[in-house]
């Protein structure tokens, strides 16, 4: 069975995201994808969303 996990962040930076990636998938979690909410008057996402997976049996 393949579960999902998805985390959270406000803080959209190269350091912040490199932790959340390492953290998981050295949980066993497999990336997975990323998506960002966007605002409209600012350039840079002001949020985003690290998506893993993992097999369960």
């Amino acid at each position: 069975m393949l579960r999902y996990k998805v985390v959270e962040t406000a803080t959209v930076s190269e350091d912040i995201l490199e932790e959340i990636l390492n953290e998981w998938t050295s949980q066993g979690w497999q990336f997975y994808g990323m998506q960002f909410a966007m605002r409209e008057t600012h350039k840079r996402p002001s949020m985003a969303f690290v998506l893993f997976t993992i097999e369960e049996s």
